[in-house]
């Protein structure tokens, strides 16, 4: 009995650094993370397109994202929702990578392609508000960096104006091309929203006769004949020896739209001009915009109403459309 004994202390005493060495093997499945090395790393975003925008006016190439920033506070009240800030942002930047051939061309600054407001003019304009409204515009973009509209494949011409008259202008009736993104859609919440729904202007009957040349008359009032399209904006005025396209009656007249009615006041020869919307009616309504986000919309659903049949694209470094025109 005893020599068994001492047969199993020499056993557990011979297999006991085996025992120890496996042990101290199983602490852990790898190292501490202070200690590891080569240890996977979190997968980094993709960079976004990089692109530099020659504007008019301004002395070096404007980064597309700090450009955007600019066309958002230029062309939209920094009080709007922020949704209807980050619709204009992806519309502004759709628009001027379009327009620029994906940089290689330059912008205009003003209403002839978008207005911008560089950060200096910024800063003059908002004063003791600058700080909220930066920090507001600068949100919306950055949530929608790199988003831009497509169709078909490529960049849209992602047209916008200021308040509709409660429907949007289509492409074909502005300018005689048919665009499937640029057909007319209800924008009833203008009328509520927007302080330019409606305005009125007034001519003497010399600037009238100045402006849109001829002899006017009020005979020849009475004769006038105003052509509506099916967004009820006038396609063509006409009266006795005088036809004018609503648009070039439009711009003879500085007048707010396209969307107006003409009374003449023979005892004082003033002549009543009274509109309803601003600007050329196409694409986004920006306060059409606003209204459709304090309802809730998300700024995609208000880029696909206005826009039908888009799909909205977040442009990469790698992107064709980030380094030559779509």
């Amino acid at each position: 009995m005893k020599k068994l004994m001492a047969l199993g202390l020499i056993i557990i005493l011979f297999c006991m650094p085996i025992l120890l060495k496996k042990t101290e093997g199983m602490a852990g499945d790898k190292p501490p993370a202070a200690t590891a090395t080569g240890a996977a790393k979190a997968p980094e975003e993709e960079a976004p397109c990089e692109v530099f925008l020659t504007v008019e006016g301004e002395p070096v190439p404007v980064p597309l994202e700090e450009y955007v920033i600019g066309v958002v506070a230029g062309e939209m009240p920094a009080d709007f929702s922020k949704e209807a800030l980050k619709a204009q942002a992806i519309a502004a930047r759709t628009y001027a990578l379009r327009v620029t051939s994906g940089g290689k061309e330059t912008i205009r600054k003003d209403t002839a392609h978008q207005v911008y407001k560089p950060e200096g003019l910024r800063k003059k304009e908002w004063d003791k508000a600058y700080p909220e409204n930066e920090r507001k515009v600068r949100e919306a973009v950055t949530e929608t960096e790199g988003k831009v509209l497509i169709h078909e494949g490529k960049l849209i011409s992602a047209m916008f104006h200021s308040t509709s008259n409660g429907k949007t202008e289509t492409a074909k009736n502005y300018g005689g091309t048919d665009i499937p993104y640029l057909r007319s859609v209800e924008s009833p919440e203008d009328a509520e929203v927007s302080p330019r729904f409606e305005d009125s202007e007034t001519f003497t009957l010399s600037q009238w006769n100045k402006k849109l040349g001829g002899d006017w008359n009020a005979a020849m009032f009475g004769t006038l004949r105003l052509k509506r399209n099916e967004t009820g904006r006038v396609q063509q005025a006409e009266a006795n020896g005088f036809t004018m396209e609503g648009r070039e009656v439009r711009d003879k007249l500085s007048l707010p739209s396209t969307d107006f009615d003409i009374a003449y006041d023979p005892a004082k020869k003033i002549v009543h001009v009274f509109t309803k919307g601003y600007g050329h009616g196409v694409g986004m309504s920006q306060y059409g915009a606003e209204a459709f986000a304090r309802e809730g919309w998300p700024a995609e659903k208000i880029l696909f109403h206005y826009y039908e049949g888009t799909t909205i694209k977040k442009l990469e470094a790698d992107a064709p459309e980030c380094l030559k025109s779509p």
